[in-house]
């Protein structure tokens, strides 16, 4: 699904369930019922406030790591955090 992020309409979600065998009638209640919505809309409007404009974007003790990282990535900036921490 996040291979086109410009095919999020409702039909398209639901076609790209179905693609990946979700259970559709599961997915298709939920997604209808709007059950999240407000959460989502929460969570893009937090991110957008700090600046996260690219997926996947974490941070590190507020430190971004933006764009899939490799392991290492992730290794070196959590070592200098805590060593910054032990001082």
């Amino acid at each position: 699904m996040f291979e086109d992020i410009s095919a999020l309409s409702v039909p398209q979600l639901k076609q790209g369930a179905a693609k990946l065998r979700l259970n559709q009638a599961t997915f298709d209640q939920c997604l209808d019922s709007g059950k999240h919505e407000a959460r989502v809309k929460a969570s893009a409007t937090e991110g957008e406030k700090i600046g996260v404009n690219s997926t996947p974007s974490i941070f590190i003790n507020g430190r971004p790591l933006v764009g899939a990282q490799p392991f290492e990535v992730f290794q070196q900036v959590i070592d200098e955090e805590l060593a910054r921490l032990a001082k």
